[in-house]
């Protein structure tokens, strides 16, 4: 099955470098690009894109407005954000808007098509840094774990950045099994986002 990808980044240099990237990956397909986010729901409807590749910096309308307009008309489509900063505003703005996942530009070639076919399966995708960044937001307090300790460890395993496919080969595995877990946590937890199950983590691990 092809997953249908669309690409916005203002340098057309760094257009090129992905679509060259993706046209060599059997399973990819690029369907459109832009420049910025001004016309993004007539690009949405048109082209039905599967996953976004979103750059977040971007002259008229950015990738944080474009990413809302994305996720309230269509938020079945998976949006990854890519900047070349980490800053934590970024990052906690895009989590909370619905991102499926935040990496950097600079991450390798493997991670980032690792990275669009975990967010097409319904994982969530950090880069280490920006995963860091998050953990770091949150002061632990005291042990009032709802999880198993299963669950705990794989919510420890993503909090350091790991994709539900690392998960799965660390713990020795399905990804299926990580996948049901994390849809445990995010049910016993009552919260529908990573970034939700971390605070979680960080607010009850023992310190």
């Amino acid at each position: 099955m092809q997953i249908k990808i669309f690409i916005y980044d203002d340098s057309k240099e760094r257009r090129e470098s992905l679509k060259a990237l993706i046209t060599l990956t059997d399973n990819l397909e690029i369907v459109g690009e832009a420049e910025n986010c001004k016309n993004v729901l007539q690009e949405m409807q048109v082209h039905q894109p599967q996953v976004v590749l979103m750059d977040i910096r971007m002259p008229e309308v950015d990738g944080i407005e474009g990413l809302q307009l994305i996720k309230k008309n269509y938020p079945e489509v998976k949006v990854l954000m890519q900047t070349a900063f980490d800053d934590d505003e970024n990052i906690f703005t895009c989590i909370k808007n619905g991102a499926s996942g935040y990496i950097l530009k600079s991450d390798s070639a493997n991670k980032i098509l690792e990275a669009i076919e975990e967010v097409f399966a319904g994982g969530v995708v950090m880069n280490s840094t920006v995963a860091k960044k998050v953990l770091d937001y949150f002061m632990p307090q005291v042990d009032n774990s709802l999880l198993s300790k299963k669950e705990n460890t794989v919510l420890t395993l993503l909090a350091e950045g790991m994709s539900y496919k690392m998960v799965a080969n660390k713990m020795d595995i399905s990804y299926t099994t990580v996948n049901h877990h994390v849809k445990s946590i995010y049910i016993k937890l009552h919260i529908s986002s990573l970034g939700e199950a971390i605070a979680y983590y960080y607010r009850n691990k023992k310190g």
